[in-house]
């Protein structure tokens, strides 16, 4: 497999649709997916919450990555993304996100500036743009003036 490749393996684990999920960089960290009953037994994530982790991880690493590169002290960090999902056809309409970023050093308009340059380097942002509509709040503790 090439560097550039991405590759995963989903397999069944039960009479429903239990599956676990592997990838060929990490084969030893299974991750379990199902739905909720009837279809499954709600024993692992859906779909639309993997997409969900895999987009605050995405785009967080984008974040903190740009914080760091410009020297801006970073304290504590999380995101927590919110899907709507649309009916017809069944998928994720809308991301809502908020970030929470404690930091001295840096403001909330630097912070908005780091978000705004993730937009175009996050490859799983990048993959949803034109599908999911993205709305981000973002604060900032101890931030500067």
């Amino acid at each position: 497999m090439d560097a550039s490749a991405l590759e995963t393996v989903v397999t069944l684990k039960n009479q429903k649709v239990l599956f676990e999920g592997v990838s060929a960089t990490n084969p030893g960290r299974p991750v379990q997916i199902d739905y909720l009953p009837p279809a499954g037994d709600g024993e692992g994530f859906r779909g639309l919450e993997l997409l969900l982790l895999a987009f605050g991880g995405c785009v967080s690493t984008c974040i903190v990555f740009l914080l760091r590169k410009s020297g801006k002290k970073v304290e504590s960090y999380s995101m927590r993304a919110a899907g709507e999902k649309r009916e017809k056809p069944l998928s994720l309409a809308k991301i809502r996100v908020e970030v929470e970023l404690d930091s001295p050093d840096t403001s909330e308009a630097e912070l908005a500036a780091f978000v705004e340059t993730a937009k175009s380097l996050s490859p799983v942002w990048l993959a949803i743009a034109g599908n999911v509509q993205v709305e981000v709040a973002a604060r900032v503790a101890s931030a500067v003036a």
